[in-house]
């Protein structure tokens, strides 16, 4: 049977389910106030719209390193560290982002995961630099 990054495609599962409820969230809120495209004057349909749209914009290259690091033969234990620190600051930062623009959370989760995309990224660079 081939190797898969079974971290990562574990953390990708676990990722995809997190992001249903958030759009189903924006969904709820467009119905209960009308607005079918952007956000009109509504102050939680845009930080919902937001909070949605961050994870969106940072989890699939943040998964991609995931998978990338674990290819590369970067160590198990690091590679699922890193998923954990990553499901943990996007759950941190969807949390803080909805319900308030000035959360700590926000700011919390956004190092936490540029964090842990640092270090996969280096992970991945020094895999294959020892392996060259």
């Amino acid at each position: 049977m081939e190797q898969f990054p079974q971290i990562a495609l574990v953390v990708t599962a676990i990722f995809v389910l997190m992001s249903i409820p958030m759009a189903i969230a924006v969904g709820v809120r467009r119905t209960k106030t009308g607005i079918s495209l952007l956000h009109g004057e509504d102050e939680n349909l845009l930080r919902l719209m937001r909070a949605h749209g961050n994870f969106i914009e940072y989890v699939p290259l943040a998964l991609l390193a995931l998978a990338g690091a674990e290819i590369a033969g970067t160590p198990s234990w690091l590679v699922a560290a890193c998923g954990g620190v990553l499901l943990f600051a996007r759950l941190v930062h969807y949390f803080s982002l909805s319900t308030s623009v000035n959360g700590k959370g926000r700011a919390v989760g956004a190092a936490l995961t540029t964090l842990a995309m640092l270090v996969l990224a280096l992970a991945i660079l020094w895999q294959l630099w020892i392996y060259s």
